[in-house]
């Protein structure tokens, strides 16, 4: 069974409030591999993960590259 995009969006939250911008690089990595990058829920909280973390450049380099 997958995850679906609200759950992996739950798990990057869950990385933003923790502070683990390593965990929160791992579940991108792995959604780039699988392809289910681009939802606009996983991607903001993408972009929470990385600023919360203070990675400015990786959550700036997320916004940009959702969709309009």
């Amino acid at each position: 069974m997958s995850p679906n995009k609200f759950t992996i969006a739950w798990v990057i939250n869950v990385c933003a409030c923790l502070g683990v911008l390593e965990d929160g690089r791992l579940v991108h990595e792995q959604l780039i591999q699988s392809g289910c990058e681009s939802d606009v829920f996983v991607d903001s909280s993408l972009v929470d993960v990385y600023a919360k973390c203070q990675s400015m450049e990786d959550a700036w380099r997320v916004f940009n590259k959702i969709p309009a």
